[in-house]
């Protein structure tokens, strides 16, 4: 069965990122490095495979960044799905792996945001009539949060906390895995159900005769 542990978050407790300063610093060590971050990666990519394969129509194959830019690793592993008919859009289910968690969540991709046919406005619409009781043991952070903050459940807030401050502001709604927990948890499946729970606000916020914004 794949799976995710500590181990797997604490690949990410570095010191820095940079082949540069690698080569600078610890030199002999960067074989080492590949090495883990490939076989990590390989796991992670094997996961959102399977996730893939569970969630089947109508979703696009999913996007998975990979673990090197060419002039550094990465901070995080990082994944997304979306419809295949929503493939342009901005508006995404973001799968994170960090040093702290495995977070699954609905967001909005502001890189693809200038080529997106919705605008973040219309995204923010499935804050509308939001309903507490069915998301109840979700978490709710703004956009702006660092991926590391520690969120609230969704029992914790009401209607007017998800006021926007402005006109890019934006909630994500999602569910974590601490790395503490994550060998008592299938990710597979923890990702997939994650995502279809939150295919109601996906769905919504894509529906057709979206009102102009106000002003």
């Amino acid at each position: 069965m794949l799976s995710l542990s500590e181990t797997s978050c604490d690949l990410f407790n570095r010191p820095f990122f940079q082949f540069a300063q690698m080569k600078k610093l610890c030199p002999e060590e960067i074989p080492m490095i590949k090495a883990r971050y490939k076989a990590e990666w390989d796991n992670w990519k094997k996961i959102i495979q399977a996730v893939s394969h569970q969630l089947g129509t109508p979703f696009a194959p999913p996007h998975i960044e990979s673990w090197t830019n060419g002039w550094q690793v990465r901070a995080h592993f990082f994944a997304f799905f979306k419809y295949e008919f929503h493939q342009n859009s901005a508006a995404i289910f973001s799968v994170l792996l960090n040093r702290r968690r495995l977070l699954v969540s609905l967001d909005w991709h502001c890189y693809r945001a200038d080529r997106s046919p919705i605008h973040v406005w219309q995204y923010n619409q499935w804050l509308e009539n939001f309903d507490f009781s069915r998301f109840a043991q979700f978490d709710l952070w703004r956009g702006d949060e660092s991926e590391y903050a520690d969120f609230r459940q969704v029992a914790q807030f009401s209607q007017d906390d998800l006021t926007l401050r402005h006109d890019k502001d934006f909630w994500c709604i999602g569910k974590k895995i601490e790395k503490n927990q994550l060998s008592e948890v299938n990710p597979v499946d923890f990702i997939t159900q994650t995502i279809l729970a939150l295919t109601p606000l996906y769905e919504h916020l894509h529906q057709d005769g979206f009102p102009l914004p106000n002003g």
